[in-house]
């Protein structure tokens, strides 16, 4: 079995082009994130929970921000990309996502964000775990600068 934990935080975005995606799912109307990808910090956590795992690095190692490849890059496609990096045999056996948010609310969409995910991961929704908290109005993310997301991964090795 291994562990791993991941954590991305992105401001909001000034830039009225772009789309929020949170969990691989659209947030139509709401805010984008500001990044050099889409910003999905669901996603890029998750990313960096399950190379963390498996002792890789982390996401900025594989797709570094200044790398004119990965612009606008879709963060499902950068999730496909870690899990076929993975070791041969590897198994997931649950993930746990935290979001923390003043905006967008994510219960109503939090459905969506586990099969979103779940899709991804080629595992059951029963697996995928998603829940959101605010930051009580304290610091940036109290403000409503941004959204930040932890993730952590089980896995299994099959021997």
């Amino acid at each position: 079995m291994r562990i791993g934990l991941g954590y991305d935080v992105h401001a909001f975005s000034a830039d009225p082009d772009r789309e929020l995606r949170l969990g691989g799912v659209l947030f139509a109307g709401e805010t984008a994130l500001a990044g050099h990808s889409d910003a999905d910090v669901v996603l890029h956590a998750l990313c960096d929970a399950l190379l963390g795992a498996h002792a890789l690095g982390d996401i900025g190692d594989h797709f570094p921000p200044g790398d004119p490849a990965w612009f606008n890059a879709d963060s499902g496609d950068l999730t496909r990309r870690v899990l076929a990096m993975l070791p041969d045999g590897v198994g997931i056996v649950n993930v746990d996502v935290t979001i923390v948010a003043e905006r967008p609310r994510i219960a109503r969409r939090r459905d969506e964000m586990r099969q979103a995910i779940a899709g991804l991961l080629g595992i059951t929704v029963d697996r995928v775990s998603v829940k959101a908290t605010t930051n009580e109005g304290l610091g940036a993310l109290g403000r409503a600068e941004g959204i930040m997301a932890q993730a952590v991964v089980l896995t299994e090795v099959a021997t």
